[in-house]
């Protein structure tokens, strides 16, 4: 896949599924409705705020590493070439995944509803199937002994304190 077809169909792929996931599912679940502060706490808001910027964050940046270092896309039929390991990659194996539940989890205390949290985890469960039953094993099939060693020092789901080297330290 050339790099402009990566970068078209990553971004096609970034409206269509995270804009579903993270967007329309909970709108569908809020109309953006501002409930009372979860446990009556209004710090929650700010706290939910920064949990969706920084998801927002992380999202656009695991999309753009997908394009322009995998030259591929995130949906499995338009899979990268190469592996990434490259910046939020380095601290956890599903950074993206990690940030569009970021998002959703802070809709939830930004809008204090409690239905987003319970959406999330479900939405965390079906993809934590996925990937541990199609994904990891498509990644080991196409990228072999890279992969093992990627998945071997990066946590799936908790990030690492400190970046993960891909030169064989460890670190």
């Amino acid at each position: 896949m050339k790099r402009l077809s990566a970068i078209v169909g990553t971004g096609l792929f970034l409206l269509l599924a995270r804009g579903t996931v993270a967007e329309l599912v909970p709108w569908w679940i809020t109309r953006w409705r501002m409930n009372p502060p979860l446990l009556g706490f209004s710090g929650f808001r700010v706290i939910g705020a920064l949990m969706i910027a920084a998801g927002i964050a992380v999202v656009l940046d695991s999309f753009a590493r997908f394009a322009l270092q995998g030259l591929g896309t995130p949906a499995p039929i338009l899979p990268t070439r190469h592996l990434v390991v490259s910046g939020l990659y380095r601290y956890v194996r599903n950074p993206m995944y990690v940030g569009v539940l970021g998002i959703i989890l802070g809709q939830g205390l930004l809008f204090g509803d409690g239905r987003l949290f319970a959406y999330g985890v479900l939405l965390w469960l079906g993809i934590h199937v996925f990937v541990v039953g199609y994904e990891e094993p498509t990644l080991r099939r196409s990228f072999g002994s890279e992969y093992e060693a990627f998945s071997r020092n990066v946590p799936r789901w908790i990030p690492r304190l400190s970046p993960w080297r891909s030169d064989g330290d460890g670190t």
